[in-house]
């Protein structure tokens, strides 16, 4: 029986039935496999090899949580008016990804979006950025003495499939600009399958460096295969790591149990579940990257826009 016909099977109850068990399907989407399928589907070879760490880098905070700065570090991209579609459920736009580390002023607003290639379009932020981005939830925090400050700058994590980019270069720059600002403590938050890998690997620097770290994230195989000190899982869709959309409530329940897991995890590899649900039926977990529910005309309309998209991307990395 495929992912759908259980999916289907378990909305109408099934095995456990009265005992308050949850669907079959109500469990964290495999993201390795799913994308491992849709890719070879699609014609791309040999599956990506994702980054798996031997040893992860653990640091205590080394004070309390009230008197340490916080940065944050985020791999949504600033809006760019001249490079298309980058609104709520647009398709993928390379053109509108950056490709250098980028910083921004905490002290000011900013307009960041949710460009990347693999994120959860059917079941995205809905245009809140609060989802992806959580300096507001962060300012609320400051403002009630739960962090000692936020850093002076946010800073920009380049989605890369490289793993030698991303270690030798990306992750160096994170740990560099974090220094520079004081940072104690420091909040990451992906989007995509592959930028979950970049802040898995950034958050190793940064505690090899003596900042402690939580990433915050949706794709729980991810996360955990390449090995982090701190892991607050969220079993919502690729996008929304911080929260629901338009939530404030959920916002500041996820950072408060990344706070907590900043304080309490005793060891490296530590992984806190959120107790929060997307919603009350577990369905969308079978729309990502589900070959049963893709004919041949639509994976072969998928391919040509990725290759499109792909060839985008190369020309902007050629230029920089």
């Amino acid at each position: 029986m495929g992912e759908n016909a259980k999916a289907k099977d378990a909305e109408k109850g099934g095995r456990g039935e009265g005992f308050g068990f949850a669907p079959p399907g109500d469990v964290p989407i495999p993201y390795r496999r799913r994308i491992r399928d849709y890719y070879v589907a699609l014609g791309y070879g040999a599956p990506y090899e994702w980054a798996h760490l031997a040893e992860v880098a653990f640091r205590p905070l080394a004070k309390p949580l009230s008197q340490c700065r916080v940065g944050l570090i985020v791999t949504a991209a600033p809006y760019q008016p001249d490079k298309g579609d980058q609104g709520p459920g647009a398709p993928y736009n390379a053109a509108a990804k950056f490709y250098e580390v980028y910083s921004g002023d905490t002290g000011r607003d900013h307009d960041l979006r949710n460009v990347h290639v693999a994120v959860d379009r059917d079941h995205h932020a809905q245009g809140d950025q609060g989802c992806y981005f959580p300096l507001a939830a962060l300012r609320r925090a400051a403002a009630k003495g739960r962090i000692g400050e936020l850093a002076p700058r946010f800073h920009g994590l380049p989605t890369n499939r490289s793993h030698r980019v991303t270690l030798g270069t990306d992750c160096p720059e994170i740990v560099a600009r974090c220094q520079g600002d004081g940072v104690d403590a420091a909040i990451l938050v992906p989007n995509c399958p592959v930028c979950h890998q970049s802040v898995s690997l950034a958050a190793n620097q940064l505690e090899a460096a003596g900042i402690a770290t939580v990433v915050l994230g949706c794709a729980k195989d991810i996360v955990e295969y390449v090995g982090v000190p701190r892991f607050l899982f969220s079993d919502f869709p690729l996008g929304n790591a911080a929260g629901r959309p338009h939530d404030p409530a959920s916002q500041d329940i996820t950072l408060e149990l990344a706070l907590k897991l900043l304080e309490g995890a005793p060891a490296e590899r530590t992984t806190v579940q959120s107790p929060l649900r997307w919603s009350e039926s577990a369905a969308w977990k079978q729309d990502y990257m589900n070959l049963e529910k893709l004919g041949p005309e639509e994976i072969a309309r998928r391919r040509a826009e990725f290759d499109k998209q792909k060839a985008v991307a190369k020309a902007i990395r050629s230029m920089n």
